[in-house]
């Protein structure tokens, strides 16, 4: 493998095999597997919500194993403290100093699995790690990998026992995707799979190994940031934005930050497609995933039995797109 900048017939490349790695061992969620993708190379986070059984969890452990990326795992539970997650320091009587226990969070990329399963001051120890990289024991900062990414889970809000994630760290996730029970082929393929099988599963087991490795992934994103970002699609976004300020049916809009990572998940998706520019298309594919866990829905919304993902498509109907 090497750093040097990847052409962006690369960048394609390495994500069909990617793609062709992860498919060994989970049936469908192609869709998924894209999202994912277009969150690695653009250093985004990653919040996905299904219930129990749907695979979230093996996903993304098939993932990390295809990149060759420091793998970590929280399981988030009710008694979950913050040190738990970012270690702490503690003092060696023989040397008479304090040193650093580092928690799980020191890895390139974390699977914190039911994160929705813990009190918000345990799930806001992730705040800092998610936007800025590092983490900040008894006043001093460590930093993460650069490429640090978290991939969540949650059970559905209306499950027993679990708690609606803060909304400043709902802002911190690039996508928050619905993962789908199977269709009737897809669960039959599971079960022949599967079913045969005794014990927990792992990727390595369905022959699912290492295709790339940090700097070439280094490498991958570096190429995204050369893409095209024409006027006429930041308009667009921008158009976009205030639509969601707007409407009536939305208690609260989605905010600068949401226009900046939509802008660069739609860059990312351009260099999967080996395009070196951005296409309304990529715009309008990835507004629903980046905007509906920043869009809070009004009173009168809710008795009408409104959904967000309606109201996204609807304002991306309405907003005229660029020619």
């Amino acid at each position: 493998m090497t750093e040097a900048p990847m052409t962006l017939a690369e960048v394609s490349q390495l994500a069909a095999r990617i793609r062709g790695e992860v498919a060994k061992a989970v049936v469908g969620q192609s869709a998924t597997v894209d999202a994912l993708l277009i969150a690695l190379l653009a250093q985004g986070h990653v919040l996905l919500e299904g219930p129990p059984g749907t695979a979230k969890t093996f996903l993304a452990q098939t993932f990390a194993a295809t990149l060759g990326l420091q793998f970590g795992r929280i399981q988030f539970t009710p008694d979950l403290m913050p040190g738990d997650i970012l270690g702490s320091n503690l003092f060696n009587f023989q040397t008479s100093t304090f040193t650093l226990t580092r928690g799980p969070i020191f890895c390139e990329l974390l699977l914190a699995d039911e994160i929705n399963r813990t009190p918000p001051k345990t799930q806001a120890a992730l705040l800092e790690a998610m936007q800025e990289r590092r983490v900040t024991l008894d006043g001093k900062a460590h930093q993460l990998a650069d490429n640090f990414l978290v991939v969540a889970t949650q059970n559905p809000i209306e499950n027993q026992g679990v708690y609606p994630l803060p909304e400043a760290q709902l802002d911190r996730f690039l996508f928050k995707l619905l993962v789908p029970y199977p269709s009737a082929a897809e669960e039959a393929q599971i079960i022949a799979i599967f079913g045969q099988r005794v014990g927990p599963q792992k990727p390595a087991d369905l022959g699912v190994g290492q295709v790339t490795d940090g700097p070439t992934i280094a490498a991958a994103a570096a190429a995204v940031k050369t893409i095209k970002l024409a006027e006429s699609v930041i308009d667009y976004i921008v158009r976009l934005l205030r639509a969601t300020r707007e409407s009536p049916d939305l208690a609260a809009g989605a905010s600068p930050r949401a226009g900046v990572l939509l802008a660069n998940a739609a860059r990312a998706r351009a260099a999967l497609e080996a395009r070196d520019y951005v296409l309304p298309d990529d715009v309008k594919a990835l507004a629903t995933p980046v905007l509906r866990h920043r869009l809070l829905l009004s009173p009168a919304a809710e008795i009408e039995g409104k959904q967000v993902e309606m109201l996204v498509a609807e304002l991306v109907e309405a907003t005229e797109a660029p020619r």
